[in-house]
């Protein structure tokens, strides 16, 4: 998504195998010499996606797959660099950057033997763009209208039209051509038998279990992690409980269950910050939420600092729009609703709706209420709507709030709330907000802008800010977007998370953590960048 939800090409960006804990139980194991043979860590997602057809590693962080380019970090406290990975050196725009040419590395081979080259480029983007193929995440790519080889190692981007942002959707994972099937990704047999250039290969897997090993072929510094186990475990507290007992090596974990580790020896809590907000979509087939005052109202009475320290155990920042400070000039730090729920009440009565005999609020014979689902797995998005409507309530507004399955939901986007999680390719600001904010269009995915409400001005000054060559006009556009977001919400944005990740206490050097998208588990945290640890 943009996405705004785990959609299974999202999930798929997580690592998520799983070994049989008999057979991997106790820390990680290690030779003579002290080097780890194994490190183990617990996910709670499913396993075996592993099509980057399809989106997994999509942002240029997976052990199996390498984009163009990848993410370089200084910290989780700034939006990473994208520097060349396949790519042999930075992509070059023509004037109106309309054209971008990227150059390839000449050393590379895949896990398969077979060498990489400008063809494999143009298969998997094709691949994506084909219609036929249903990738979960072709609309992210909609800009392109053509991939073409240039020669062996140099490859041509043509655009539809102007976009600056190019960089960002060059870290999609590359496969080999020959990997490349006609008919649909979800029949293609990739998410189970990957193809990379990565440090690590699927050595193993199984309903509820993969194994990854070093890459014999991989053209980097060796990883001094040589076997990495990652153990699907769906259940928070079970996940908790086996990092307590010191049979895994690390976990994500709910920031609420992860503070009771703050104490806990040999183990460690760390929290990363992320783009990803969390916040509800509001419906425009309900007769309450689709006023622009009752919209407007709602967001007056969110706490969103209590909803920080109390939901989220202090780890994360309060959000009125999609668009954190982390993006510098661009954010806007004046585009905030203050909390002020007599206001909002104020508002509401000016706009007719008065309280009924119940302390509901009706207007016309409508009432002040409408469904808001989360996931039913998901206990932090169960946790704030909980906290959301317990805020609505006083002021006259009825949320019933339910736990469904993502197919659930997907039936209805325009009549119901549903709590959602955005932010997954934060690594430029138009990938972060042109999707959660834009009219939706023709191949729009379900989850972007779900409620299908448009924002007078907020289309323009997005699709300006795309074509902007200035980037003082992109700064400028972008801060227009959020003025006019704020004098007609069509979400409650409640918070920008951090993820909250447990690892056992060790002496590697790690490197620095980095800014995550919406996308989180045990291919983030700590072990982005697992191959690059060092002792």
């Amino acid at each position: 998504m943009t996405g705004t939800v785990p959609t299974r090409a999202l999930l798929a960006t997580a690592l998520v195998p799983t070994l049989l804990l008999t057979a991997c139980s106790g820390a990680a194991e290690t030779e003579a010499s002290g080097t780890p043979t194994r490190i183990v860590l617990a996910d709670a997602q499913p396993v075996g996606e592993f099509d980057p057809v399809n989106g997994y590693g999509e942002l240029g962080v997976s052990p199996i797959f390498e984009g163009l380019l990848r993410p370089e970090s200084t910290g989780d406290d700034a939006l990473p660099e994208l520097v060349p990975a396949l790519a042999a050196a930075p992509p070059e725009p023509n004037e109106d950057n309309t054209v971008w040419d990227v150059e390839l590395r000449t050393d590379v081979t895949f896990s398969d033997g077979s060498a990489f080259d400008a063809e494999d480029v143009v298969a998997t983007y094709s691949a994506v763009l084909d219609p036929d193929t249903a990738s979960e995440v072709a609309g992210s790519y909609s800009m392109i209208e053509s991939v073409t080889a240039l020669d062996d190692h140099n490859v041509r981007f043509t655009l539809n039209a102007p976009y600056y942002a190019m960089p960002a959707r060059l870290t999609l994972g590359i496969t080999s051509s020959e990997e490349i099937t006609s008919g649909p990704a979800a029949d293609s047999g990739r998410d189970r038998n990957p193809i990379g250039t990565g440090p690590y290969v699927l050595a193993d897997l199984s309903a509820d279990q993969a194994v990854f090993e070093v890459n014999p072929e991989y053209h980097g510094p060796e990883p001094e992690v040589t076997e990495m186990v990652v153990l699907s475990i769906p259940d928070d507290n079970t996940r908790a409980q086996r990092m307590r007992a010191g049979n895994i090596d690390g976990t994500v974990l709910p920031p609420v269950t992860a503070a009771t580790f703050a104490d806990v020896d040999g183990s460690e809590v760390l929290p990363v910050r992320t783009a990803e907000w969390r916040g509800l979509s509001l419906p425009s087939d309900n007769p309450f939420t689709s006023d622009p005052d009752a919209r407007l109202a709602m967001n007056l009475a969110v706490d969103r600092d209590g909803v920080v320290e109390n939901v989220l155990a202090g780890h994360g920042r309060p959000s009125h729009t999609p668009i954190p400070d982390v993006y510098g000039e661009a954010h806007d730090p004046d585009a905030v609703f203050e909390y002020d729920p007599e206001a909002a009440a104020d508002l509401l009565d000016e706009a007719g709706w008065e309280e009924g005999s119940d302390g509901i609020r009706v207007r016309d014979g409508d009432r002040a209420e409408f469904t808001l689902y989360y996931l039913a797995s998901d206990n932090l998005r169960r946790d704030l709507a909980t906290a959301f409507a317990a805020e609505m309530l006083p002021l006259g507004i009825e949320v019933d709030i339910q736990g469904a399955s993502w197919d659930e939901m997907e039936k209805n986007t325009t009549e119901a709330g549903i709590l959602l999680g955005g932010g997954d390719k934060p690594y430029d600001l138009d990938t972060q907000v042109y999707a959660t904010l834009h009219s939706r269009e023709d191949g729009t995915s379900t989850y972007e802008n779900p409620g299908d409400f448009s924002i007078p001005g907020v289309d323009e000054a997005l699709e300006e800010a795309r074509a902007a060559l200035d980037p003082d006009e992109r700064v400028e556009a972008y801060r227009k977007v959020q003025r006019a977001y704020i004098e007609n919400p069509t979400y409650v944005f409640m918070a920008f998370v951090d993820h909250t990740y447990i690892a056992a206490e060790d002496d590697w050097d790690r490197g620095p953590l980095v800014l995550e998208p919406h996308a989180h588990g045990v291919s983030w945290g700590p072990w982005w960048n697992l191959a690059a640890w060092r002792r």
